[in-house]
C-alpha cells in the first residue's frame, strides 16, 4: 500500500471541496471493509483517502413519510433498527447477511453500493422498494433510481467529483410486505451465487404492485418485469406465485464460474423468487 493524505472534513461541503479539487485522485471511507482490502492489493492507489466519520448527514436514519438511510449507516445499525420494520424488513434482512458480525459493525450501505459487485446484498431490496440515490456534486444534489444507479460491474453513475449522502426509500403502502434470501455456498462469510427480493402490496385479495429484484445473475441488479407484471391485478395464488418465478429467469443473464453454472443460477432465481414472494404475501396479509 503506498502512501496517502487522509483527510477529515466536517461538513459536506467541504467534503465535496476536497472533490472537486483531487477528483479521480481521492476516495471516500466510511467503513473500509471493501476500499483498504482493495488499496492493500494494489487495486486502488489513492492519493487522498476522505473520512466520512465527522459528517453527521450521511449516518442518519429515519422513518417519517417514508425511509431515509445515511450512505454511512452500517450494516449493523440497518440489521437493528427499529426504523426498518414492517414493510422496510427485506432492508433489514439483507444488511444482516453482509459478511461477519465484526464486518457488519463497520461496513455501511453506501460502501456495499458504491463498491458495485453484482453480489452486493443491499442492493435488490433498495431496487425493489423503489428506493432513490440522493448524490450530491458541484451542481447540487440530484435523485437516481436505484434500478439506474449501477452501470456496470463495480461501475455507478458517480462522477468523480460526486458522492452518495442517502438512500430516500417512499413508503410502499398500507399492506405492502416483502423479503430478500440469497443462496451461497457456505452459511456465512460468502457472497450470493444469486440473491432475490421481492415486494409486494395487497388490497381486497389483489396484487397491486409487485416488485422483484435479482442480484449476481447479471452486471447489475435488474428487474424481473415480466414476473412482476404477471402478478399485478391478479390474486396472488401459489399458482401465480409459481408462474411468476418461472418467468423470473427471463431476466437472469448468469455466468458460468467456479461458485455456480448458468443453469444452477436459473434453478436458485425460479427457487428464490417463489420463497420471497410467498413470504411476501405472507408479511402483506399480516
Amino acid at each position: 500500500m503506498r502512501r496517502f493524505d487522509l483527510v477529515l472534513p466536517n461538513t459536506l461541503e467541504d467534503c465535496l471541496k476536497i472533490l472537486a479539487e483531487r477528483g479521480a485522485q481521492a476516495k471516500l471511507v466510511a467503513g473500509g471493509t471493501d476500499l483498504l482490502p482493495q488499496m492493500k492489493n494494489g487495486v486502488l492507489r489513492p492519493a487522498v483517502v476522505v473520512d466520512l466519520s465527522g459528517i453527521a448527514r450521511v449516518r442518519q436514519v429515519g422513518n417519517g413519510n417514508g425511509l431515509r438511510i445515511g450512505a454511512a449507516a452500517t450494516a449493523r445499525e440497518l440489521e437493528l433498527s427499529p426504523a426498518l420494520r414492517g414493510a422496510y424488513l427485506a432492508i433489514a434482512e439483507s444488511a444482516a447477511m453482509v459478511g461477519s458480525l465484526q464486518i457488519r459493525n463497520l461496513a455501511t450501505v453506501g460502501g456495499n453500493l458504491c463498491n458495485a459487485a453484482p453480489s452486493a446484498d443491499m442492493a435488490p431490496p433498495l431496487v425493489a422498494l423503489e428506493a432513490q440515490a440522493v448524490i450530491a456534486g458541484p451542481k447540487g444534489e440530484r435523485r437516481v433510481p436505484m434500478v439506474d444507479f449501477f452501470t456496470g460491474v463495480r461501475q455507478t453513475v458517480l462522477a468523480p467529483n460526486e458522492m452518495l449522502i442517502e438512500l430516500v426509500v417512499p413508503p410502499p403502502g398500507a399492506h405492502s410486505g416483502g423479503q430478500y434470501l440469497r443462496h451461497t455456498p457456505r452459511r456465512e462469510l460468502d457472497i450470493a451465487v444469486v440473491g432475490v427480493a421481492s415486494q409486494l402490496t395487497i388490497a381486497d385479495g389483489r396484487c397491486t404492485k409487485a416488485r422483484i429484484a435479482l442480484a449476481s445473475v447479471a452486471p447489475t441488479p435488474v428487474r424481473a418485469t415480466a414476473a412482476e407484471r404477471s402478478l399485478e391485478g391478479q390474486a396472488v395464488t401459489p399458482e401465480a406465485i409459481e408462474r411468476a418465478a418461472g418467468l423470473a429467469i427471463e431476466a437472469a443473464k448468469p455466468i458460468d464460474d467456479q461458485r455456480g453454472s448458468i443453469e444452477f443460477r436459473k434453478h436458485l432465481v425460479r427457487v428464490l423468487t417463489r420463497r420471497t414472494l410467498t413470504t411476501a404475501l405472507a408479511r402483506a396479509n399480516a
